[in-house]
């Protein structure tokens, strides 16, 4: 269990601090492509990396409070729809508050909240959740494009156009693999493996009675062979 919690909250908090590091901060927030399509996503990784961390009884309670991943499906939505605002964007690179807010939020309110719920979604929500993610790219990268002035002030037009470029790029890359996985497979969660498997209060507890029972056996055998060696000396 250590092992398990410690190796991805190093993974990300290391991701996190090269990317709070002066030169690729400045570097990532030189652009607002750079911002939009390296930094944040590389932020939600972060928080993905902590979600792989959870203890399975702090899983259970999750699932209890976001049943099938819903109410975490609302907070990332809700969260990666402000921070793709061209004003946000602004904000984030001339406002160290802002910053800070994007630094923390991405990372805890978007890949975290992600990466829970992701395994807990049927095929339904994770469909409807990939469709509204790549129409997202669509309209963003339009408005990007055509827009005849500059949405964010620290930005050049080019740089935002450039932007818009990128995106439908990405969102038509994206609808293609959505159209081969609705004809030829299957939304799948990440690489299945049995920890990450959704975790149910049930399985909690029937594993917590199942080790209950294991140590009371150990305990009823070595207590059984203490007996049988105490026989042997005083017989």
């Amino acid at each position: 269990m250590g092992k398990r919690w410690s190796v991805p909250v190093c993974r990300a908090a290391l991701l996190v601090l090269v990317l709070l590091a002066p030169p690729v901060r400045h570097g990532l927030e030189a652009t607002m492509t750079a911002q939009m399509l390296v930094q944040l996503p590389l932020l939600v990784a972060a928080g993905w990396l902590l979600s792989r961390a959870l203890p399975p009884r702090l899983l259970a309670g999750v699932e209890r409070w976001s049943h099938r991943g819903f109410t975490g499906l609302v907070l990332v939505t809700v969260t990666a729809a402000f921070w793709m605002l061209p004003r946000s964007l602004d904000a984030a690179t001339s406002q160290p508050l802002i910053a800070a807010a994007k630094y923390l939020s991405v990372p805890l309110l978007i890949g975290l909240p992600f990466g829970v719920s992701w395994l807990s979604m049927g095929f339904v929500v994770r469909g409807v959740f990939l469709v509204e993610f790549v129409a997202s790219f669509f309209r963003l990268g339009w408005l990007y494009l055509i827009s005849p002035i500059r949405l964010c002030n620290n930005y050049a037009l080019n740089d935002q156009q450039r932007l818009g470029g990128y995106m439908l790029a990405i969102g038509s890359g994206l609808l293609a693999w959505l159209v081969g996985k609705l004809m030829w497979g299957r939304f799948e969660s990440f690489p299945s493996t049995p920890a990450d498997q959704p975790i149910s209060a049930e399985s909690v507890e029937e594993a917590e009675t199942t080790s209950r029972r294991a140590s009371a056996l150990d305990l009823a055998g070595a207590d059984a062979r203490a007996r049988d060696h105490c026989r042997a000396i005083f017989a």
